[in-house]
């Protein structure tokens, strides 16, 4: 989203692989170098992988991804976000993140999904729920939408950036108590007691506009019917904090600035690239309005020497010595904040590609405020009246991590996301100041340096911000998680999940007068113990990276840093521990002993990778000890679970689309609370041994028409469509008037056979809309005679989706026979539809 961050609340005004000793193994481990962004073929080859798990679990054709982003991984792979998309439109929050090793082989996906009443049957509704939305045709139109948002906003506001309107598909959700909770009394639920479920879907626009207006600026986030132009959810979007530099808040501090002739810029090229100065910058924005601010030119300087130390003199000068200070506060800021993600997570600028940015001192007139604009990917900041200038180093790191998010999860900013996204920040700023605080150098987060407060530097009263490690000391922010938090300003609902960190890294202390008790430890020792900031920060921010979901609530976040930590450190590990224990803590999950051995489950036995060929059976098992027994076992693929997986051994019948999934499997035991414990990962490699044959001539069309009859001029490359793999494909369709094309070949199935497997990769896209069918492609099996044996399916421009996907069916019930595949569309009088088929492949046993 084009989001505008700060840091204060409307009240006040306005991945990574575990440390190791040694140095050499720790730079090992840190993220990659930034990645170049995938081609549109290998982008597409993502969505048809993901599209092909989609149809095992029983979606259909209507469902596909959208890319959104990427960023770089740990060294070898690359972060994809894939927005789920219905009939061609982006089903909100719901999304897919996908780890892709260096060969393009998905390494793992953490999903939020909200599709599931989006999958139709025949009848047109999934047992069970809700109807499938069938008219995806607005009666508004997209200017319509932001007239109305505008009207209802600000009328007689002005645009600071070009409002916006996407159709898409909202799912409405609602809260629901799991099975066990649902005769507790509220105060006693625990976040693990509740899911978001989706209650129903509305056709919608996500409209955002970003005004001002009467001096103040207007920033909202608005969900609006597409057919009645009522309001089904809003929230505001305004999120509110080598020379000499003379610091206010530091002292005197080493600032990288250049040279050019005989003048100073404070322009630090040695960190990021491109942006808009080509590298780090700090500009004087010279008192522009805060609702449309100017960035100004960059400063300068006829000495190295910067700032005096001291507070903003209020109508003075910006740039002698004492206007310089905030701009050497600033700059000091953004080299550790990129020093701390480069040096210790390998985590480059704000965007893992290292793009630079920059940060504008002095916006507006005594401004009490700092924000960071993704519209700009900068940060501006204010000298502030009831605060000092805003700064600080962590305001400074806290600003700068909403830009890691926004490159990232994105985490919507409402409800339960909205605090997490505030608490990343939160969090962030305080592991900037850690760093900076003890020299900013070296691959680790130190274990002391920060205050554990947010923003104490800038007050005047010597109150600050947040307090992290008890957040009820501002007389608003909870201590823990409740069934009402995410009614909260998300600057207070961000508050247990500050206290989740301050205990995963620093402890937590077993009398209850303590500011750093919690009664939701229960178990041994009374008081948990922490892991230090270095290991709290890199399993949280892998987290974020790599696995949080733009609407990640609390119960989410816990599962997810709770894997961060299994693949970072083990499964069991002191860590993982910590994790559960912090959590469990703000009444997130349960408590459970710190103690290894017999009172904690483990695991004994690891899944083994496997390799069978197509049309065998792949097994996984898994074992356990500890906990109490019996234990009940919950089976994984690629991060989502496998529906009726129950047991300690899941088997299935290997397909070709099957190569490279990856399984793992959660056991728990028989105790109150369940204890739980995560298997390693074990990959399924589906190869070509065993005795299986590959029945199709030339099914990726790399040999032109060889072994193919009917219309082979389809067989090429053509204008306006890509190869699901290789260069060639089968174009059927996209005459744009009456036409019918064909491709077909005989294959013989042996009477011995034990599978046969065929599936190829079929891309449809159309001009026409709705949902009549108008062009077709009919899948069949006919005999030597042409007489039609089976209709394998029947495809129509309603099923047009992006990407390829892949389609599978089963013939082993023509084993023993010679029969012809046919593909066979017809096109009607007027708008094309194109019917790409590429990889046909029939594999028997």
């Amino acid at each position: 989203m084009n989001l505008r961050k700060t840091l204060l609340a409307a009240s006040v005004v306005a991945a990574l692989p575990m440390m190791v000793s040694s140095a050499a193994q720790a730079a090992a481990q840190l993220m990659s170098a930034p990645v170049s962004l995938a081609s549109p073929q290998e982008s597409k080859g993502l969505v048809a992988k993901l599209t092909a798990l989609d149809a095992e679990h029983g979606l259909s054709a209507d469902h596909s991804f959208r890319i959104s982003s990427q960023h770089p991984g740990v060294v070898g792979q690359k972060i994809t976000r894939a927005q789920h998309t219905f009939k061609g439109l982006r089903v909100y929050g719901s999304e897919s993140v996908v780890v892709t090793n260096d060969a393009g082989d998905i390494v793992s996906e953490s999903v939020s999904d909200r599709r599931a009443a989006l999958g139709a049957d025949t009848n047109g509704v999934t047992a069970g729920k809700t109807s499938a939305i069938v008219d995806t045709t607005p009666s508004l139109s997209a200017s319509d939408a932001i007239a109305l948002v505008v009207k209802a906003v600000a009328p007689s506001g002005t645009h600071r950036w070009a409002p916006s309107a996407e159709l898409l598909i909202y799912p409405v959700m609602k809260s629901v108590r799991i099975a066990s909770a649902v005769n507790k009394s509220e105060a006693a639920l625990n976040a693990m007691d509740l899911e978001d479920v989706v209650d129903h879907y509305e056709l919608a626009y996500f409209v955002q506009t970003r005004m001002a207006n009467k001096g103040k600026p207007v920033y909202f986030d608005t969900i609006l019917n597409a057919k009645t132009g009522a309001v089904i959810a809003q929230w505001q979007a305004l999120q509110t904090v080598v020379g000499t530099g003379n610091s206010q808040y530091n002292g005197v501090v080493p600032i990288q600035t250049s040279l050019s002739g005989s003048t100073y810029k404070m322009l630090d090229s040695t960190r990021g690239t491109g942006g808009t100065y080509g590298g780090m910058a700090i500009t004087d924005a010279a008192h522009s309005s805060a609702d449309n601010p100017n960035a100004g030119s960059i400063y300068t300087n006829t000495t190295n020497t910067w700032g005096d130390g001291k507070q903003y003199i209020n109508g003075g000068s910006d740039t002698n010595a004492n206007g310089q200070t905030a701009a050497v506060n600033a700059l000091w800021g953004l080299m550790n904040t990129y020093d701390t993600m480069k040096n210790v997570l390998g985590w480059q600028s704000l965007d893992g590609n290292n793009t630079a940015t920059y940060i504008a001192a002095h916006v507006d007139t005594a401004y009490d405020n700092a924000f960071f604009d993704p519209g700009c990917k900068c940060m501006y900041i204010g000298d502030g009246s009831s605060f000092y200038s805003l700064g600080s180093i962590d305001v400074i790191g806290h600003e700068m991590s909403h830009g890691v998010t926004d490159a990232t999860s994105n985490l919507t900013y409402s409800g339960e996301s909205g605090g997490l996204n505030e608490s990343n920040s939160d969090i962030g700023g305080e592991m900037v100041e850690a760093y900076a605080r003890n020299g900013g150098t070296g691959m680790v987060i130190p274990a002391s340096g920060n205050d554990w407060m947010m923003g104490k530097e800038i007050s005047k009263t010597g109150q600050p911000l947040r307090w992290m490690y008890k957040p009820s000391k501002d007389g608003s922010s909870p201590d823990a998680w409740s069934s009402t938090i995410k009614n909260l300003n998300v600057h207070y609902s961000s508050g247990p999940n500050n206290r989740m960190f301050y205990f995963l890294s620093q402890g937590s202390n077993a009398s209850s007068t303590s500011d750093y008790y919690s009664k939701y430890l229960i178990k041994s020792p009374a008081a948990m113990t922490g892991i230090g900031n270095d290991k709290a920060f890199r399993i949280w921010f892998k987290a974020n990276t790599t696995k949080f979901t733009a609407s990640t609530n609390y119960a989410d976040a816990r599962n997810k840093v709770l894997l961060a930590a299994q693949e970072l450190y083990g499964v069991g590990s002191k860590e993982a521990i910590a994790v559960q224990r912090a959590y469990a803590a703000i009444n997130v999950g349960a408590d459970i002993d710190e103690a290894a051995g017999g009172s904690a489950v483990s695991i004994s036995t690891q899944p083994a990778s496997v390799t069978v060929a197509a049309g065998s059976t792949a097994s996984f098992s898994v074992g356990a000890t500890g906990g109490t027994a019996p234990y009940t076992y919950k089976w994984y693929r690629n991060g989502a679970v496998i529906s009726g997986a129950t047991s300690a051994t899941y088997s299935l019948t290997a397909q070709s689309t099957d190569n490279g999934a990856v399984f793992n499997a959660v056991v728990s035991d028989s105790s109150s609370p369940v204890k739980t414990a995560t298997s390693g990962n074990a990959t399924l490699t589906v190869g070509s041994t065993g005795g299986s044959t590959e029945r199709v001539t030339n099914g990726g069309f790399e040999s032109g028409a060889t072994g193919w009859s009917g219309t082979t001029g389809v067989i090429g490359t053509f204008t306006g469509e890509t190869a699901y793999e290789g260069t060639k494909y089968a174009y059927l369709g996209g005459n744009g008037q009456t036409a019918s094309e064909t491709l077909t070949q005989a294959v013989t199935i042996p009477s011995t056979a034990t599978s046969a497997s065929l599936t190829f990769a079929l891309h449809i896209d159309t001009a026409e809309s709705g949902t009549t069918a108008y062009d077709k492609l009919v899948v069949t099996v006919k005999n030597s005679a042409g007489t039609v044996l089976g209709t394998l399916a029947t495809y129509s421009n309603a099923n047009a989706a992006s990407g390829y996907q892949i389609r599978t069916f089963n013939l082993i019930a023509y084993k023993g026979q010679t029969v012809t595949l046919s593909f066979a569309m017809t096109e009607d009088s007027s708008l094309q539809t194109s019917f790409v088929v590429d990889k046909v492949s029939l594999i028997t046993q």
